[in-house]
């Protein structure tokens, strides 16, 4: 469905915005002047969404900038199916609170989206956005599957649309010393690369059929999703662990790590997927997705794996204390670490400010540290740099192919997980399984008109 045919539904999403300045109207010509500010518009007034919008403290005193602290930015609009969250989110910002999508893509003054929906809203509400001329700040996973990623990828080309995807990793200094590292060859090479995704996850939860509360526009949540029952569960993050809405931790937040270990180590699209585990705990649960999974993928010189647990509350994601000083983490049981093997050494990174060390082989056993790198969580450089890509029109440092194939990466093993650990073996050229019973994972069912077009 192209977009004016979306909007003549009348359909309400959860997507904000809101009048103001007039600003970048030729957005194919950089214009850098100091007086012109950038209309951005919220979408989606959740947790995340408020935190990209409002920043936040984070330890040590620290000041994580929020995309309103900006000072060439203008916030016009903060949007949300629910009135109640929506309508603080647009006065704190000084905006206009809206619950409808349409008055955000039609309004011609607002330049770019901060597109901070529900997983499986990611997709459309990017490609909703390219198509009326704005720039997208999209959070990751950048799709719900990969047929409506490579639409996106689509999309941003077509309407030449800066779409950044909201792997912060990228714009990290620290990282791009470690990928120097091994560019430069002083790990030798790297002929195994172990991504761990080892949390809590979102515990036990039963689906109960409830009446919809007043201000919540609930066909509108649940958008391109099957119809279903109001439930308070899903309004309380649990819609993470089905797979109408997504794929479990592994794709909406270990993606980070995937996406942060593939740049580092220089590979794109595997040649085959395949992936075992299953859902252990909490055998009476609602939850659809596996707490432990274990994925390889096959490159010509390369085993890339990712391993996940969420029942392990012993493993500790990288504190803020760590992420805003020289510090490292506690490697053995960092949730979140990257492993990389290489000929000459053993490299471990951390997301988000965790740094980076490498090994040499132990002397008296004790380790002996060949190079290491300390970290900082890299959010406000990731938004500065998606502000001047709109300016500059260059490729933003996440620019959304790059999420898109390591989003990819998630669903290859997914697809071999539901299929029964069958082993996916993928188009490199397309980035398609060739496995015909792949397809029915490969593009989900549409539920009009939340509809993502073969055209976009």
């Amino acid at each position: 469905m192209k977009r004016r045919e979306f909007m003549k539904t009348g359909v309400q999403t959860s997507l904000a915005i809101g009048a103001g300045l007039t600003i970048l109207k030729n957005k194919s010509v950089a214009d850098t002047s100091a007086n012109n500010k950038i209309n951005i518009a919220l979408i989606g007034c959740g947790g995340r969404g408020r935190d990209l919008l409002h920043g936040f403290n984070y330890g040590n005193n620290t000041r994580i900038t929020g995309f309103q602290e900006f000072e060439d930015v203008n916030v016009a609009y903060c949007c949300d199916v629910r009135k109640e969250r929506g309508e603080p989110v647009a006065a704190k910002a000084n905006a206009k609170y809206v619950p409808d999508m349409r008055t955000v893509l039609d309004d011609k003054n607002v330049d770019a989206v901060i597109n901070a929906l529900p997983d499986h809203w990611h997709a459309l509400g990017a490609i909703l956005g390219c198509q009326a001329g704005k720039d997208v700040y999209t959070e990751k996973p950048a799709s719900h599957s990969g047929w409506e990623g490579q639409k996106m990828v689509e999309a941003a080309r077509k309407y030449k649309r800066i779409v950044q995807h909201g792997t912060q990793n990228r714009s990290a200094q620290y990282n791009m010393d470690a990928k120097k590292y091994i560019d430069d060859g002083k790990l030798g090479k790297v002929h195994l690369c172990r991504v761990f995704n080892q949390k809590r996850g979102t515990g036990s939860f039963k689906f109960k059929n409830e009446t919809v509360p007043e201000g919540l526009n609930w066909g509108a949540w649940l958008g391109p999703a099957k119809e279903r029952p109001f439930s308070s569960a899903l309004m309380n993050g649990s819609w993470h662990d089905v797979w109408d809405f997504s794929a479990g931790d592994v794709l909406n937040d270990g993606v980070h790590q995937i996406d942060l270990a593939r740049w580092i180590i220089g590979k794109e699209i595997p040649k085959s997927a395949y992936a075992i585990g299953g859902r252990y705990t909490d055998p009476n649960s609602d939850s659809q997705t596996p707490d432990t999974l274990i994925a390889s993928y096959e490159y010509d010189d390369l085993t890339f794996t990712v391993e996940e647990t969420l029942y392990t509350d012993y493993m500790y994601k990288i504190d803020s204390t760590v992420r805003q000083t020289d510090m490292f983490p506690y490697w053995m049981q960092c949730a979140t670490r990257i492993e990389i093997y290489g000929t000459k050494g053993f490299m471990i990174v951390g997301r988000h400010g965790g740094g980076w060390q490498v090994f040499d082989r132990p002397k008296d056993r004790k380790p002996v540290v060949a190079a290491q790198g300390f970290g900082r969580f890299p959010e406000p450089e990731h938004k500065r740099n998606f502000l001047d890509c709109i300016r500059s029109r260059e490729l933003p440092n996440a620019d959304i192919e790059k999420g898109h194939i390591s989003t990819s990466l998630v669903h290859y093993s997914t697809i071999s997980y539901r299929l029964g650990g069958v082993k996916l073996d993928v188009d490199v050229a397309t980035g398609v399984p060739k496995n015909p019973e792949a397809a029915q994972y490969w593009k989900r069912d549409y539920r009009e008109p939340y509809i993502v077009p073969e055209e976009v």
